[in-house]
């Protein structure tokens, strides 16, 4: 079978760890025997990263403005524990929130439902979808520890150098202190690709904050999507049959955790960061889920948005036996591939990645899967295999549906 052509490559963002392994099998098992892959490669693991003082991660968020379409594997954010282990020169700040500030935009992450993995929440029937602001606020933070007796003032500048000042804090005794900023422009992407994301998937739009304590900084968003709603949008919701509303973000889990999903709840950056965790481990893992940063500009990265599995790494350095779950790593592919066809008018590209991800499926419907997808399905006779075992059975899958 000849292999299938790519017009456009891929940017290829690789990663750290045990999902750097998954990364490798993956391609040898599943994309190499059927696309003839055209990508441009960035090596984000770690020691790389340091030995460029992080350039490569700028590198590679420019090549993705560039080509359109990019696939990342999990990094590693290095805490202070990381600084001997790597021999670091600093502790780098998080690939993907300098990736995410440099292309702003939105991430939406959803769900991967297989039968027999239930939600731990038995109303949930449907996926949630959480779309999450990708720029600024904790990702973009400046921030000091301060010594005892100092005075701490928010300084605004103005074009003619006159200041504006407001107290934080007099710290009679030591602390912290963070500043964290945002922009009506990136706001504004945010608000827009939600609402066009909602009228696309005909579903329900929520968005929460916490207007009701900061209420100069979440007031913004609240105002700013309330806007871009009225003016632009309230007609084809109503035409679509859909609804946007607002809510505390403390009501909000509330709301969801009674509901039965279908809906697409609109977080800012860190709460998008932990609400997504909370609905995918819900669902049932972390592993299954997808992710896309969705730019105001038509540009797509594609990521699995979990870490690097660093238990069952020191395993695998050992030569012991992992069984690790790769799913999200596929889909990050598979939706990579898909949205590449899309852009270039590649229908069997695009019959491919539906193809992976049937395959994939499959083999976990059929009761071949990971450890940790073992522990939650229902399926009788169930068979918790390796790491390298999962990705043959999804290989012999794929190789069916694709003969």
């Amino acid at each position: 079978m000849a292999k299938i052509q790519m017009k456009t490559p891929l940017v290829e963002m690789d990663g750290d760890e045990m999902t750097r392994v998954l990364w490798k099998m993956i391609k040898d098992t599943l994309i190499l025997p059927y696309v003839d892959l055209k990508s441009e490669y960035y090596d984000l693991g770690l020691p790389h990263r340091d030995e460029t003082n992080d350039q490569v991660t700028i590198d590679s968020a420019m090549a993705t403005k560039k080509y359109g379409v990019a696939v990342k594997c999990a990094t590693i954010t290095p805490n202070a524990a990381r600084m001997p282990e790597y021999g670091l020169k600093e502790m780098w700040k998080s690939p993907n929130g300098t990736i995410r500030a440099l292309l702003d935009g939105t991430v939406f992450r959803a769900p991967i439902l297989v039968e027999g993995i239930n939600p731990y929440i038995p109303g949930w029937k449907k996926p949630i979808t959480i779309a999450r602001h990708a720029y600024g606020d904790v990702y973009k933070n400046t921030e000091m520890t301060v010594p005892a007796g100092c005075k701490a003032e928010l300084v605004v500048t103005d074009s003619e150098g006159n200041e504006t000042r407001q107290l934080i804090h007099d710290f009679a005794t030591s602390g912290i202190i963070q500043g964290l900023h945002n922009i009506d422009a990136s706001i504004e992407s945010f608000a827009r690709a939600c609402m066009n994301y909602a009228l696309d998937q005909k579903q329900d739009l929520w968005f929460a904050t916490k207007d009701t304590i900061s209420k100069k900084y979440d007031h913004r968003f609240k105002d700013i999507f309330a806007e871009i709603y009225e003016a632009e949008y309230k007609e084809k919701f109503e035409a679509a049959g859909i609804e946007y509303f607002y809510t505390l973000i403390d009501d909000a889990v509330a709301r969801v955790i009674r509901s039965e999903g279908g809906y697409i709840w609109a977080c800012k950056n860190y709460d998008g960061d932990v609400m997504s965790d909370m609905v995918a481990t819900a669902f049932g893992s972390l592993s299954m889920m997808t992710s896309v940063l969705v730019s105001p500009d038509g540009v797509y990265e594609y990521e699995a948005a979990h870490g690097t599995v660093q238990r069952h790494y020191y395993k695998y350095l050992k030569g012991e036996r992992t069984s690790t779950n790769p799913v999200a790593t596929i889909f990050a592919w598979s939706g990579a591939f898909r949205k590449r066809g899309e852009l270039d008018g590649l229908p069997e590209l695009c019959a491919y990645a539906d193809k992976l991800e049937r395959a994939t499926i499959q083999t976990i419907e059929e009761g071949v899967m990971s450890g940790d997808l073992a522990a939650l399905s229902t399926i009788p006779g169930k068979k918790a295999v390796s790491t390298e075992e999962f990705m043959a059975a999804i290989g012999e899958r794929l190789d069916a549906l694709m003969a």
